[in-house]
Parts: C-alpha cells; structure tokens; sequence
C-alpha cells in the first residue's frame, strides 16, 4: 500500500510540474499558440488519434481518482486506532480518545486545564499533553501522576498492548484569583466556636 501512496504523490507532483513548466514557456514566449494549434489539428485528423486521446484521458481520470482514494484513506486510517476482535475490526476515532483523556482534568485537582494530542503510528500511540497548572501544583509529582493515569485510562478503556508514550508540555501555571484567594483566607482565619449549637439550660 505504501507504494501506491508514494506513485500517487508521484503523478500530482508530475502533473503540477508539467502544468508549471508550460506556463512559464508561454510566460517566455518559448511555446507559441500555433503548436498547440498543430497538436490539436493532429489529433482531430483521425479516428485513431482522437480514440487515442479520449482513452489517456480516461485513464488519467481514473488513475488520478484511484490515488486520491489511496491518499484519503490512508489519511483517515492515521485518525483512528484500529485492533481486531473475535468478530471483526474496531476502530476508535483519536478525537474520542483525546475527550477521555481530557475528563482527567476532574480527576487531578491540581490541574486548571488540559489539552490532549493523540498521534497512532506503528510505534505506538502518542500522547502530547498541554497542561495548565495552579500556583501550588508540585510539578514533578503531578506529571509523574498525571503520565501513569493517562497510560493506565488508555489500556483500561482501549484494551490495546500497544506502547503508549506520554509526553507533558507546562504551558501555564496561574495563580489563585482574589476570590478563591479571599475564601482560603477567611476559611483560615474563622475561629471555630465549641460546643456550637447546645442551647442553655
């Protein structure tokens, strides 16, 4: 399959590079309007030539059509993580693994926000992890953590044995705003009263 990908690259490299340098010979004035004149003349003046033409061009659009089908496919199989089961293929679209990992944010209440990147290729499944801290976070603990979460959620739910690679990228690390700032104060500083709550006798 993989040759197919490459020839089809190929061909729309060729057709665009053949489509450029016409151009620019028409730019220098190396290809005038009477050759192509004379070619079109050329293939009008038989049956055969005009039979001749009609099929190249069929198989330029069915060849061109088969390539981009390859090409698309190949696209879309790379979008998706695909195992076999006792009663077919099941295929996993990477956007609903990337809403799994992105529940986790719940999970960790260090973190402010998440933002997961899953890439699928023969080497395994890769996880980039843009993460938005708080002020208080330990970073080195939370990432180990938030690493052995991701791959263990990953099996749990996929089921697959595939190596799972996680890599964490700390894009921001924010402070308490003034209110949740004021509610920790005043949560410090309330005196607790005792026997709150016993009326008088």
């Amino acid at each position: 399959m993989r040759i197919f990908t490459v020839l089809g690259v190929l061909f729309y490299a060729a057709v665009i590079i053949l489509g450029g340098i016409i151009l620019v010979a028409f730019s220098l004035n190396l290809l005038q309007p009477q050759y192509i004149n004379n070619i079109f003349d050329y293939i009008q003046s038989s049956p055969n030539s005009r039979i001749f033409t009609g099929l190249s061009g069929v198989i330029l659009i069915l060849v061109s059509f088969s390539f981009a089908r390859i090409i698309l496919g190949r696209l879309q199989r790379e979008k998706t993580i695909a195992f076999d089961t006792a009663s077919g293929e099941v295929t996993i679209a990477l956007s609903a693994v990337e809403d799994l990992i992105r529940r986790l944010t719940g999970v960790i209440p260090e973190i402010k926000e998440l933002r997961p990147d899953v890439i699928a290729n023969k080497k395994g499944i890769m996880v980039d992890l843009r993460v938005v801290l708080k002020k208080e976070a330990n970073i080195p603990e939370l990432t180990s953590r938030l690493q052995d979460i991701t791959k263990s959620k990953i099996q749990e739910v996929l089921g697959v044995e595939e190596q799972i690679t996680v890599r964490i990228h700390i894009a921001k690390i924010i402070a308490l705003d003034e209110k949740e700032r004021n509610k920790k104060n005043i949560a410090k500083e309330e005196p607790t009263v005792p026997f709150r709550g016993y009326d008088r006798a």
